[in-house]
């Protein structure tokens, strides 16, 4: 057996940009006269687009609401930091970013926070479903070139967890924007990426795949 590969979600997961988050989809709730900051952590984990999409009808406004969080986020990356681990992950031999965000975002906030952009980074806008389908894990498995059941899932949200168990992955999660009650699905919760990281450079049993249904 060989150490597994690493998928990591990032926001919540290698970074913290909540304060960031909030004050961008507060401005959105106001253009919308709702509370944009609830209804964003009622979703987190999810894409925007689609976030978005589920109080807003109009295609149009849905793309435009879309650059309007994106831009005022890619502004505001002064209080995005690392959380501790978060380097060692991504100098894990077989380590990729999966999240969320659009790239222009993420490049941003990995740049903010002093982390190196992975080869493999899989974002929003490179896949037709977000998390919480498991297309987004199962693109960066392709990529790195590695079986789905050799990886190891990094997530904060119950959105991510959900995708990396359909991807047939192994998922350990973080207690940084949940409590563990709602990560339950996941196969280890820990508080912090430290705590995790032993595992992830130890030998990894492959997860055996799901029964199929008769």
């Amino acid at each position: 057996m060989t150490p597994p590969a690493v998928l990591s979600d990032m926001d919540g997961t290698l970074i913290d940009s909540m304060a960031a988050a909030r004050r961008a989809w507060a401005a959105w709730g106001r253009r919308r006269g709702i509370d944009g900051v609830a209804h964003q952590q009622a979703n987190q984990g999810r894409p925007a687009r689609e976030v978005i999409a589920m109080v807003v009808h109009d295609p149009g406004l849905v793309e435009e609401d879309t650059a309007f969080v994106r831009d005022a986020e890619i502004a505001d990356v002064a209080s995005v930091v690392a959380f501790p681990g978060a380097a060692a992950v991504l100098a894990l031999p077989r380590a990729a970013v999966v999240t969320s965000c659009e790239r222009p975002l993420a490049l941003a906030r990995l740049r903010a926070a002093g982390l190196a952009v992975p080869e493999v980074l899989v974002t929003a806008d490179q896949i037709d479903r977000g998390k919480p389908a498991p297309d987004a894990y199962l693109l960066a498995a392709e990529r790195l070139g590695v079986d789905p059941a050799e990886c190891v899932v990094l997530e904060d949200a119950p959105a991510g967890v959900t995708a990396g168990r359909a991807a047939g992955m192994s998922v350990w999660a973080v207690t940084t924007t949940h409590d563990p009650a709602d990560l339950g699905d996941a196969d280890r919760v820990a508080d912090a990426l430290t705590e995790l990281l032993p595992g992830l450079r130890a030998p990894h049993a492959p997860r055996a795949p799901a029964p199929r249904a008769a």
